[in-house]
């Protein structure tokens, strides 16, 4: 909701769990929930704005009458919902083809036709390449600078610089291929090349009662 013009696609589980009458049933109910909480947002922005105008010493509120004005301007699309069931690859696939032909929507994603220049395709080939060598290590964190010295290596990139290469990054991080975060000041000159390693790591250390087991530990 805080995202311009985000697009969501919401997806049911667990249709194994239920009969036909029922997914259908519960579809409609999800759509209908969905079309009220983005009403009644709508209508509690507009009065928190009328409020914060409304007031005796307005211009005291200017930076919170800025925020809800511009998440007031943020748009979202709901697209309807996907009843899948987890334990069907046939499903999965569906689910999968109905992602992509709402990504190849122009009318949605106006971007998708934005032609990239060459360079962005030869860094990625490029960090693919670093991330698949013996050299890297299993948890696939890099150094900012160190990976500018690699990427440099490559045919064509030897006068790559810094700015363009964390402007390649950016792009990269958004389309999942890379992790890069450059907003959190001690991860900023890091850079996991193997997404996967932060999944598996999140997946140890954030567990039921981790607390408890960790006090458990002698």
């Amino acid at each position: 909701m805080r995202v311009p013009n985000s697009v969501v696609l919401p997806v049911g589980t667990h249709v194994d769990c239920c009969q036909e009458q029922e997914v259908a049933e519960k579809t409609h109910d999800i759509m209908a929930r969905i079309t009220t909480m983005l009403a009644e947002r709508k209508s509690n922005l507009a009065h928190f704005i009328d409020n914060l105008e409304g007031s005796e010493e307005p211009k005291f509120y200017v930076d919170q009458w800025e925020r809800l004005k511009e998440m007031e301007s943020c748009t979202l699309t709901i697209l309807n919902l996907v009843a899948v069931n987890c334990m069907d690859h046939r499903d999965i696939r569906k689910l999968k083809a109905t992602i992509l032909e709402h990504v190849k929507n122009e009318e949605l994603f106006p971007e998708v036709v934005r032609v990239l220049p060459p360079i962005y395709r030869q860094v990625e080939a490029a960090i693919m390449d670093i991330a698949r060598s013996e050299e890297m290590a299993d948890h696939g964190m890099m150094d900012l600078q160190y990976l500018l010295s690699k990427v440099s290596q490559h045919k064509h990139l030897a006068s790559l610089g810094r700015e363009l290469l964390q402007d390649i990054l950016r792009y990269l991080h958004r389309i999942g291929l890379i992790v890069w975060y450059e907003e959190i000041k001690h991860l900023e000159s890091t850079v996991f090349l193997q997404p996967t390693f932060l999944i598996t790591m999140f997946k140890l250390l954030v567990q039921y009662r981790l607390v408890q087991q960790l006090e458990s530990i002698s």
